[in-house]
């Protein structure tokens, strides 16, 4: 070999491992993430410290641009969009319009206090594992970790006969999520179902279409709702669990460097979460009442009462879409 060659042959040698040890050769990447809630908010602001976290951990290699109050599209389109690549990122509640067996995650009164969930909706939850297999194998997600939010109830803009009372007719129509469990639920406990997008439900209730809704909690009907509600029922019908999730197709493309980085940022988001929740609820309730929102108590025999007849009523109904074999897995902790 001429010298002249060797030297040029060198040169490349030492080029690669200058690459390779340096990380100049890492990949950059510049995605969007979306969720449903207006700046300033609690998820907004995780979201935030997440995002910077990544940008500061991969040294500007992963960009992650924010889009609140669901500017990217309502969550259930978005959670599509994430499926087939359009957007990379989201962190919202979960859509079921694709893959029925979903409910699982919005089975109402699978939890009663937050021990109990935990146990069932944390990242090793049998909740959470049948919620992420599900997005992982039908619909091209992978889910990086979870976000607690609340314990749901409903929002009116009237009052209603016996709000404690399951068995009672409230004549009143509220929305739901398009999801066939919050339909059930909704009319178990004596309401006029009328499934409406998240994001068009303002001006559904602004318009009279619905008189009220079910399918959040007090934090967002604060966010987003509270210049026209007027009552708030905690019937803490579900946990409000929300995913962190990414296309994936595109994780499977990461090194397993910038897969370790996410899911440590992603657990650590999840794990403060899970510390700060019920207070979160709590404090969120009462900006409701500060606000002059008539925030109505229920006894403990009057939520044993709803979450009795919901589960008789809502649970033998999607076990048929969840599936007999998950169903019965989930249903087994739950015991």
């Amino acid at each position: 070999m001429s010298m002249k060659r060797f030297l040029v042959v060198a040169f490349a040698m030492l080029v690669g491992i200058m690459y390779a040890t340096t990380g100049f050769a890492a990949q950059e990447y510049h995605w969007k993430i979306g969720h449903i809630r207006p700046p300033g908010t609690e998820i907004d602001n995780d979201v935030k410290w997440f995002v910077d976290k990544v940008k500061e951990e991969t040294n500007g290699r992963i960009s992650i641009d924010i889009y609140p109050a669901s500017q990217l599209g309502d969550y259930t389109v978005v959670q599509e969009r994430v499926s087939i690549g359009a957007v990379e990122m989201q962190i919202a509640c979960i859509g079921t319009t694709v893959t029925k067996a979903l409910q699982i995650n919005t089975a109402p009164y699978l939890a009663t206090n937050w021990e109990e969930a935990k146990k069932l909706y944390d990242h090793n939850g049998v909740v959470y594992k049948a919620t992420t297999d599900l997005l992982a194998n039908k619909e091209n997600i992978y889910v990086i970790a979870g976000w607690p939010s609340y314990f749901g109830g409903i929002a009116l803009v009237k009052s209603v006969p016996a709000p404690g009372d399951p068995s009672v007719q409230k004549k009143v129509k509220i929305r739901v999520p398009p999801i066939k469990s919050y339909e059930l639920t909704a009319q178990s406990l004596g309401y006029i179902a009328t499934p409406i997008p998240w994001a068009e439900t303002f001006t559904a209730m602004q318009t009279g279409i619905v008189e009220g809704a079910i399918g959040a909690g007090a934090e967002g009907y604060y966010a987003d709702f509270r210049d026209i509600i007027k009552y708030y029922l905690p019937v803490n019908d579900h946990l409000e669990m929300w995913y962190l999730y990414i296309n994936k197709d595109l994780w499977n493309k990461l090194s397993d460097e910038d897969k370790n980085t996410l899911t440590k940022l992603g657990l650590q988001m999840e794990e403060k979460r899970w510390q700060q929740a019920p207070k979160s609820q709590l404090n969120n309730e009462k900006r409701l009442a500060d606000y002059g929102i008539t925030v109505v108590s229920f006894t403990q025999d009057e939520l044993n009462a709803m979450a009795k007849k919901v589960r008789d009523e809502v649970w033998p109904v999607i076990k048929k879409d969840i599936g007999e074999e998950t169903f019965n897995k989930v249903m087994k902790e739950v015991k």
